[in-house]
């Protein structure tokens, strides 16, 4: 039981992050922080939040543990602003999705107390963003990445564990270098393809009309497309390294299948895309 969460960002993760630590009857009081005040409203009517903090410090202070939901641009800034408020037995968390810059941040940011923190990505959301879909069985059974640092204390690490299989997840531990790499692949470049993709179709002079005959097909290849600007904004910047090495990667795939298809080579598309069905099939989420 902890006696006051310290929520920073009070949007769809933090603020399903809230109402499944209530639900799981986790925290006694829920101080919620954000720079917009029709937010915080919000957070308060909805039941989220006990209290509103006017400063990203008040919502830390005398909270024994906190969670950070910001974009993780921001994530420097707002350490740095609680930094002064950490008690010392506090558990600081973020759900930023790149794992290597929030890292960083929290090492210029935390300095000596840094061992308080332990960097988390839950491998959940939704395409629409905001505190009005905020679900408080949003982690329940999806894998939880954590990603301590060798600066990260050992029994924080213990801590953050039991607390996100208490909510229902699934913990594994990597790197913040293996994080990185491997949600440029699976996570960052597939949002930026279907950025792409969507602007290919919508600026074409019949653009509209191949929206309204799309199908199913469509709906859920480019369902991701719908996510936060600022915050893929964000994410695509930090990890811009990885996800331009698998740019290329698939740009040389892409390519090739285009060779196959100019040639007319039926059996070698199909034997491409019979390699890609299979995979495809094998795969399960959360396959761990």
């Amino acid at each position: 039981m902890y006696q006051k969460l310290g929520l920073i960002g009070c949007g769809l993760m933090g603020g399903s992050f809230a109402l499944a630590m209530r639900r799981a009857g986790l925290v006694r009081q829920i101080t919620g922080y954000s720079p917009s005040q029709s937010t915080l409203d919000k957070a308060l009517n909805l039941g989220v939040i006990d209290e509103q903090a006017t400063q990203a410090a008040d919502a830390a202070r005398d909270a024994d543990l906190i969670l950070v939901a910001v974009p993780v641009a921001a994530t420097e800034s707002v350490l740095a602003a609680i930094a002064p408020a950490l008690s010392p037995k506090v558990l600081v968390m973020d759900v930023g999705s790149t794992k290597c810059d929030v890292v960083a941040a929290a090492r210029a940011a935390l300095k000596d107390r840094i061992s308080c923190f332990v960097p988390a990505h839950p491998i959940a959301g939704k395409e629409r963003a905001g505190i009005e879909q905020a679900d408080a069985g949003l982690y329940q059974d999806r894998l939880l990445i954590l990603t301590p640092s060798g600066d990260t204390a050992l029994a924080k690490s213990r801590e953050a564990t039991k607390l996100w299989e208490a909510l229902g997840s699934q913990v594994t531990s990597l790197t913040p270098e293996q994080h990185d790499t491997i949600f440029a692949a699976v996570s960052h470049l597939p949002h930026l393809l279907a950025f792409a993709f969507m602007r290919s179709v919508v600026q074409q002079p019949m653009g509209q009309r191949f929206l309204e005959l799309a199908g199913p097909g469509f709906r859920d290849f480019t369902r991701i497309a719908a996510s936060d600007p600022k915050v893929w904004r964000d994410i695509l910047l930090a990890n811009r390294e990885e996800v331009l090495r698998q740019c290329l990667m698939f740009q040389d795939e892409l390519r090739g299948l285009s060779t196959l298809m100019a040639s007319g080579d039926a059996q070698a598309i199909e034997q491409a895309i019979a390699t890609a069905s299979a995979a495809r099939a094998d795969w399960q989420m959360n396959q761990n």
